[in-house]
């Protein structure tokens, strides 16, 4: 999705140091770091699994087995087959009565840990087969189904296995056959010389480094993705890199901003309590094998720090408050009274008084948020220039502290069925904003509209979105169906008048007017440009789709392909985003969805003399070449995180490669993505229809190119999220979306099903 905005072009400066034993000592340095931060990692998870019990065994396993030997000796029993004696005769000067008993508890101890080693090495093993991924719907082998006992066990994330690098052997080749379909014949034998070129060399001495790396570090794509993609970006992260989540599509449950905000940001302490203790149960990818955990500690308490040559991740341990925005100015919020979470009512009352307040921005307040919106370089600047003393550090380090962002926005926005264009402008507030009305450096703000309707904008260095949509679910659950509102609309709960008012921060920035208003016009001008349309596509669903027999998310792509190229008249590179989170710290991988199969499948459908039986059967092909592809990237055997890495170590090895520099600077002129729906299942959307979320998306890839977010809700609704820029006389993404539609019609003729699910 939004990171394939910054996968493209992007470069860095380092300082290559080589030596002679063909290993480079800074790529060396880099792969040392990366795997001290993995360690320290791995420290802290230990440090909290041994408070929760030690995986897979517990505290009280321990104390069995050591009772249990203890038991065997006094019966004159030896089950360590002498070991117990030998053990014993390595402690001196104690009694013999203490070396029997602490040797006993040693060797307990020694046999309880093998056990628990032994233990976690089968589990990992067992979650390293994925034959089960490629078998056809409905059909599951004898071994799979054996598999399947056993994985039943797998639950927690030590089980998980780490990230496989691919050979550069099968790299090569699927990169080749995903560009096949672009370039022609000339075109793409000189491509197919320079490949080669760069297999024979230097690709294996690259390839070395990231095999010591994956031994190393946990993941050998996770840390330098976050750190080349996004952090290291200096470019604004507004548009270009955060995303947005929409509310409920058809509901409001109250029309009250400060109750709805009440609920909302209750439900969100709700949730941050249970990911701290660790009640979350973990998802399981499609429904079988657990997905790693480890980007949902970074959800609260965490902002982007800016820098001059790159930015940082800043996370902190819980925190008690939050920071509440409205009509330019900035409150801070406690969350906690007497020990506990501020009830909804209580908080309903605290963003009740915020909205009363009748004060006036402080000079130079009102737009301040925009420093997030603009370049890095300068913001970075201004924080250490004006933000580092006084009042203004005391006030940026409460927002930077805070649990997340709020912002109580003095408009209304959210789906009308009689304004065609209702989506678009709700789309456009969420990613953008007026431009300087959301913190975008939070790891996320919160929306709540004068309406009552809310969403979310998302930075995205952090986690990808279907972390914060697993949130998001269980928010508006939570907020609908358990917490509710009285028949006034206000919070339930008494209202407790003696807490203390919200604090409005203060702010001493004259001298940093001319670089906020700089930033502010930067960031204008980029919001200016973002031609967005929501497409609500109601004549068919994934009820339908699965007559046709086909995965939704294929179909889906196909119509994209068939869409685009009825737009444009050509094929391009397309990006459509697939999650590696079967394996430790897995982020995303790119599945490349125009293929050989898909542009002949399309140019079928093109061609008036072609019969429907033939585009029916190119479209089946096309199909399950998507499908695979889509496996293969969820099982690490992708293409472009592992070319990615590769650039990176010859940028850090200083050696040019031809072939990775231009595999990085392909644009990708059509960037997809899938909004995941009902990770929690905890709305019935059968029982109440009208529950449904409206999905998210984010901004413009390519200067003249679509991102598109898709969301498939339910049996009957797809909701597609179309971005392109004004700026661009090739895009338009209301016309985008129409092109959409028809394609998706025409190939739902094929199968000859009229009736809507």
């Amino acid at each position: 999705m939004a990171e394939a905005h910054q996968a493209v072009a992007f470069q860095f400066t380092v300082t290559p140091d080589g030596i002679d034993l063909q290993l480079s000592r800074e790529v060396l340095k880099h792969i040392y770091l990366s795997g001290v931060t993995s360690w320290k990692k791995r420290a802290i998870r230990f440090k909290n699994g041994v408070l929760t019990g030690v995986y897979p065994a517990s505290p009280s396993s321990w104390l069995i087995v050591v009772i249990a030997i203890m038991s065997t000796m006094y019966a004159r029993i030896d089950p360590s087959r002498g070991m117990i004696d030998r053990i014993k005769t390595s402690l001196p000067f104690m009694t013999v009565q203490t070396q029997m008993v602490l040797s006993a508890i040693l060797f307990a101890t020694g046999l309880w840990l093998s056990f628990i080693f032994l233990l976690r090495y089968i589990l990992k093993a067992l979650l390293s087969y994925h034959s089960w991924i490629f078998e056809s719907h409905g059909k599951m082998s004898f071994s799979t189904k054996i598999w399947l006992i056993y994985e039943s066990f797998c639950l927690f994330q030590a089980s998980l296995p780490r990230l496989p690098v691919p050979s550069i052997d099968d790299t090569i080749r699927r990169y080749l056959e995903s560009v096949r379909p672009l370039l022609d014949d000339e075109q793409y034998k000189q491509m197919e010389t320079v490949a080669n070129d760069f297999k024979k060399d230097p690709a294996p001495k690259f390839q070395k480094h990231l095999k010591l790396k994956s031994w190393w570090a946990t993941n050998y794509v996770s840390d330098w993705w976050e750190e080349y993609i996004y952090l290291r970006g200096r470019d604004p992260i507004m548009v270009n890199s955060n995303f947005y989540t929409m509310d409920l599509l058809y509901v409001i449950p109250t029309h009250r901003q400060a109750a709805r905000a009440g609920n909302v940001v209750h439900a969100m302490l709700q949730y941050r309590r249970k990911l701290e203790r660790g009640e979350l149960t973990p998802l399981r990818a499609l429904g079988i094998v657990p997905m790693c955990s480890f980007q949902y500690e970074r959800m609260f308490n965490t902002t982007r720090i800016p820098g001059i040559e790159t930015d940082f991740v800043q996370h902190l341990k819980d925190r008690k408050h939050l920071v509440v925005y409205h009509r330019g100015r900035f409150f801070k919020v406690w969350l906690y009274y007497g020990g506990r979470h501020l009830w909804p009512s209580e908080l309903e009352l605290q963003f009740q008084r915020i909205l009363d307040d009748k004060s006036e921005p402080q000079p130079g307040e009102l737009k301040l948020p925009s420093l997030t919106a603009g370049n890095r370089v300068p913001w970075a600047r201004a924080r250490l220039k004006y933000f580092t003393e006084g009042i203004n550090q005391a006030s940026l380090e409460a927002i930077e502290t805070a649990a997340f962002f709020l912002t109580l926005d003095d408009e209304a926005h959210g789906y009308d069925p009689e304004n065609i264009r209702s989506l678009d402008l709700y789309a456009k507030s969420l990613l953008h904003g007026k431009c300087y009305d959301r913190w975008f450096d939070k790891s996320f703000t919160l929306i709540v509209y004068k309406n009552g309707k809310i969403g979310v904008n998302t930075e995205h260095s952090w986690a990808d979105s279907p972390i914060i949509g697993h949130m998001w679910e269980y928010v508006l659950a939570t907020d609908c169906f358990q917490l509710g509102y009285t028949a006034e609309g206000h919070c339930k709960g008494d209202i407790n008048k003696s807490l203390a008012s919200p604090t409005k921060l203060q702010w001493d920035i004259p001298k940093c007017q001319e670089i906020i208003e700089s930033s502010y016009m930067i960031a204008k001008g980029i919001a200016n440009d973002v031609d967005f349309h929501g497409c609500l596509f109601n004549e068919f669903g994934k009820g339908l789709i699965k007559k046709c027999r086909t995965s939704p998310d294929a179909f889906i792509q196909l119509g994209l392909q068939l869409a685009h190229y009825r737009d444009k008249g050509e094929f391009c590179l397309t990006y459509e985003s697939s999650m590696t989170r079967m394996f430790r710290e897995g982020r995303t991988e790119t599945v490349r969805s125009c293929t050989c199969e898909s542009t002949a499948f399309v140019r079928a459908m093109e061609d008036e003399s072609t019969t429907n039986e033939q585009r029916l059967a190119l479209f089946k092909k096309a199909a399950d070449k998507h499908q695979n592809m889509y496996r293969l990237a969820m099982t690490g055997a992708g293409i472009d995180r592992h070319l990615f890495c590769l650039y990176i170590v010859s940028k850090v090895m200083g050696i040019d490669s031809p072939f990775l520099k231009q595999v990085l600077s392909e644009p990708w002129r059509l960037s997809t993505s899938q909004t995941p729906q009902q990770q929690l299942n905890l709305i019935d959307i059968q029982k109440f229809p009208k529950y449904v979320g409206a999905g998210g998306g984010f901004g413009p890839v390519a200067d003249d190119g679509y991102g598109v977010s898709y969301i498939i809700v339910g049996e009957n609704l797809i909701t597609f999220h179309i971005s392109s820029k004004f700026s661009s006389p090739e895009t338009d993404s209301f016309r985008f979306g129409q092109n959409i539609r028809q394609a998706m019609l025409d190939i739902r003729a094929l199968f000859n099903l009229k009736e809507k699910m």
